[in-house]
């Protein structure tokens, strides 16, 4: 039963994902949706694998990643066990200090700790972490500024964006120069779609995905969002991928 199901999944992520390639230099980015908050990217012999989640099985076909990015301590961002499933023996592990915590420590090449506004460069590829969080700040927030990390990679001489958990923040708004961002939406966790909207009219990336859209009323309408950054900021190309096959 075990292995029909595994199967069946497979099956799933191959009819469900298609690949997006984004140019540039020396050739394109492959962008490939897995599951939620997941997303695999590839450039030349790189593979990164971003907040590895909903078990290894989802991963039939990828490379083994070069890099792992992880972004926060929750369940969907650090889940070990997705991580366990994997063959990570080779992968450096991009992760915030909260996150390094909790790993193991001879699972994987190496461990990377990089918090809020520091950079990393890693395999010639140049990581910075940003901040993620929530408003208002208060004490008891599910979380709190300094704790996760949101991303942006460069890759082939583009600039890609991975929001985390966050809101509508500063730090997010006063970004410049971003080619692909990964913007999240799901209530109560993150921001709702108006929020999130907004943000990107703001710091107009040339490309946005929305993504990690599913909170407790269930999935975000991604097609209001579409239309609100299309009717403020039209010159911004919105692309909406199936990150829920199952739904």
């Amino acid at each position: 039963m075990r292995l029909l199901l595994s199967l069946f999944l497979v099956l799933v992520s191959v009819q469900a994902f298609a690949q997006d390639q984004i140019p540039a230099e020396k050739g394109p980015i492959t962008i490939q949706p897995i599951l939620h908050g997941t997303v695999v990217v590839s450039y030349q012999d790189l593979t990164i694998y971003v907040d590895p989640y909903g078990g290894a099985e989802r991963f039939a076909g990828q490379k083994p990643a070069d890099l792992v990015l992880i972004t926060d301590i929750h369940g969907d961002h650090h889940n070990q066990e997705t991580l366990d499933g994997l063959d990570l023996s080779g992968a450096v592990i991009v992760a915030p200090q909260a996150v390094a915590e909790k790993l193991p420590k001879d699972k994987y090449k190496a461990i990377e700790v990089i918090g809020n506004g520091t950079s990393s460069t890693l395999l010639n590829t140049q990581i910075t972490a940003l901040p993620m969080y929530n408003l208002p700040e208060i004490a008891d927030s599910r979380h709190p500024k300094g704790r996760g990390n949101g991303y942006v990679v460069e890759l082939g001489g583009k600039h890609l964006y991975f929001s985390g958990d966050t809101e509508d923040i500063p730090e997010m708004r006063a970004l410049k120069g971003i080619d692909v961002a990964f913007v999240c939406m799901n209530l109560p966790y993150t921001m709702d779609v108006d929020q999130a909207a907004n943000g990107v009219a703001e710091f107009q990336p040339k490309m946005v995905y929305p993504y990690h859209y599913r909170g407790t009323e269930g999935l975000s309408d991604v097609e209001k969002f579409k239309s609100l950054v299309n009717a403020s900021a039209p010159e911004v190309e919105v692309r909406l991928r199936n990150w829920y096959p199952e739904n």
